[in-house]
C-alpha cells in the first residue's frame, strides 16, 4: 500500500515538476526587453523536467520495494539463535510465517517461544524503519532531481530530442519487459516439466489414457503410483472447445454481418450494446446458469428420447461457454468488417454485384485476417475457461467423445492440481506444469496453423 501512495506521489510531483519547468521555459523566451527563441516548444521543456523528476524516484521505488522483504528477512533470521536458525527453505517459510503472523497481531506473542517474539518485535521495527527511509528516499531523489531539471533548462537546450529520446528508451525497456516476462514463464514451466518427465514416463504422459494424479502417502497403498495419461484431458477439453466454437462463431459472425451491413442505425444501436453485454456477465454467472439450467434441461431432453445423460456434460458446458464467447466473434468481426474501405463496397455495387455477393467476394475476404484473429481470441477464451466447466462438466477425466457425457479439460486439472498446500516435489503437482506446457505448445501449434491461413487468403484476395 505504501509503495502504491509512493508512486502516486512521485506522478503528482512530476506532475508539479512540468508545471515549474514549463512556466521557466516561457519566462526564458520571454526576457525583458526583447523575445528569445526557444530551441523546443515549452511542452518539451515541461516534459523534460517530468522526466527528472519522476524516472530515477520511480527506479529507487522500484528497487527499494523489490530488495526489502528480502533484506529485512535475512536480518530477522539472522539475529535469531543459532539452534532456531532454519536448514530448509520450507522451515525457513514457516518460521518467518510465524513470525509475521506475530508481529502482525494475529498470533498472540504467549503462544510462542521468545525468540520468535522478539524476532517479530524486530520485525516491526525494521518493517517501520524501511517505510519511513524509502518515504523519504524517494521524496529526496524526486526533489533534488526535478530541481536539477529545472535548473539546466536553457533556451538552446534541444529539449525535443531528449524527451523523444527518453521516451523511445522508455517504451523499448517496457517491450523487452514484455519478452523476458514471456521467457521468464516459458523457462519456469519447461524446467519443472522436466522435473516432472524425471518422475514419469514421457509415454505415459503422452499416451496414456488414464488420468488419476491422487498418489499414495505409502507403497502399500492402493494407486500408489497414480496414473498421468494426458489424452483424456486433451479430448475433453477439444470437445468443449469444439461445441463452444460450434455455438459463438456463426451466430457471432452472422450477426457481425448483420450489424456492419444490414440493419440500420437504429437497430444497431440498441442491438449491439445489448449483445456485447454478454461478456459484462461474470463466468460464474455463466456457470451457475449451465449447471442450474442447461445441465438439468439437456439431461431431461435426452431422458424423454431415451439416451443416457449425464446431469453434468461436455454439452452443457460447451453451450453455454459458446453463449459467453459470441461477444468476442461478433464484436471483433463487427469492427473488422466496417473497417473495409468505403470504396470497395462502392466500387462492388458500381460493377452491378448485389450486397450479398459484395460481402461474399469483396468485403469478407478483406476482413479475413481481423475475423480469424476475433476466432482465435475466442478459442483462446474457450480452452482457458474453468469455472463453467467445473459448474457444468464436471472433474471426471473420461476419455469420450460423446457430449452427453461428463469430462474435464486441462485448466480444470490444473486448477485442481495447484489448490491448496502443495508439495512441489511430487509427481502430482509437477503434472501441474507438464500440462501447462503442453497447453502452451497447442495454443502456439493453433495461431501458427490460423496465421498460415490467414496469408494464404490474403495473397488470394491481393
Amino acid at each position: 500500500m505504501q509503495a502504491a501512495n509512493l508512486f502516486l506521489l512521485t506522478l503528482v510531483m512530476a506532475l508539479v515538476a512540468y508545471g515549474l519547468g514549463y512556466a521557466r521555459s516561457r519566462s526564458l523566451a520571454m526576457p525583458l526587453g526583447g523575445i528569445r527563441h526557444l530551441k523546443s516548444l515549452p511542452f518539451y521543456y515541461g516534459a523534460r523536467a517530468a522526466l527528472w523528476c519522476g524516472i530515477p524516484a520511480l527506479i529507487v521505488l522500484a528497487l527499494w520495494a523489490a530488495f526489502q522483504g528480502k533484506v529485512i528477512q535475512l536480518l530477522v533470521v539472522g539475529s535469531l539463535p543459532p539452534d532456531m536458525i532454519p536448514d530448509s527453505d520450507g522451515a525457513a517459510s514457516l518460521l518467518l510465517s510465524k513470525i509475521s503472523n506475530v508481529a502482525s497481531g494475529a498470533l498472540p506473542a504467549d503462544f510462542v517461544e521468545p525468540p520468535v517474539a522478539e524476532a517479530a518485535e524486530r520485525l516491526a521495527t525494521l518493517r517501520e524503519l524501511s517505510r519511513w527511509y524509502m518515504t523519504s528516499l524517494v521524496v529526496a531523489v524526486a526533489v533534488l532531481a526535478g530541481f536539477l531539471g529545472w535548473v539546466r533548462i536553457r533556451p538552446r537546450l534541444n529539449a525535443r530530442v531528449q524527451v523523444e529520446t527518453t521516451l523511445k528508451w522508455i517504451f523499448f525497456s517496457c517491450a523487452a519487459l514484455a519478452i523476458l516476462t514471456t521467457l521468464g514463464i516459458i523457462f519456469s514451466v519447461f524446467f519443472e516439466t522436466v522435473r516432472f518427465f524425471g518422475k514419469i514416463s514421457f509415454f505415459e504422459f503422452f499416451f496414456g489414457t488414464s488420468w488419476s494424479p491422487q498418489t499414495a502417502l505409502r507403497a502399500d497403498q492402493v494407486a500408489a503410483e497414480g496414473s498421468f495419461g494426458m489424452i483424456p484431458l486433451f479430448t475433453g477439453t477439444l470437445l468443449i472447445s469444439a461445441i463452444a466454437m460450434v455455438v459463438a462463431v456463426p451466430v457471432g459472425l452472422l450477426s457481425a454481418i448483420y450489424l456492419s451491413e444490414y440493419a440500420n442505425k437504429k437497430v444497431r444501436g440498441v442491438v449491439k450494446p445489448l449483445l456485447e453485454m454478454l461478456a459484462g456477465i461474470p463466468t460464474v454467472v455463466y456457470g451457475f446458469f449451465a449447471a442450474l439450467t442447461v445441465a438439468p434441461f439437456i439431461s431431461n431432453f435426452a431422458a424423454s428420447l431415451g439416451i443416457d445423460a449425464s446431469s453434468q456434460s461436455a454439452l452443457a458446458a460447451g453451450g453455454v461457454m459458446g453463449i459467453m464467447i459470441i461477444p468476442f466473434v461478433s464484436s471483433l468481426s463487427d469492427d473488422v468488417i466496417n473497417a473495409v474501405p468505403q470504396t470497395l463496397r462502392d466500387g462492388s455495387l458500381a460493377l452491378g454485384a448485389t450486397q450479398s455477393e459484395t460481402m461474399k467476394k469483396v468485403i469478407f475476404p478483406a476482413a479475413l485476417p481481423g475475423i480469424m484473429g476475433g476466432i482465435l481470441l475466442a478459442v483462446s477464451r474457450a480452452i482457458g475457461e474453468t469455472m463453467i466447466v467445473v459448474m457444468a462438466a464436471g472433474l471426471a477425466a473420461n476419455l469420450t467423445a460423446n457430449p452427453l457425457e461428463t469430462v474435464t479439460t486441462v485448466t480444470v486439472q490444473i486448477v485442481t492440481l495447484l489448490t491448496g498446500d502443495q508439495e512441489f516435489d511430487s509427481a502430482k503437482t509437477l503434472a501441474a506444469f507438464a500440462l501447462g506446457a503442453m497447453l502452451f505448445l497447442a495454443t502456439l501449434i493453433l495461431n501458427v496453423f490460423a496465421l498460415h491461413i490467414v496469408r494464404k487468403y490474403r495473397e488470394q484476395y491481393e
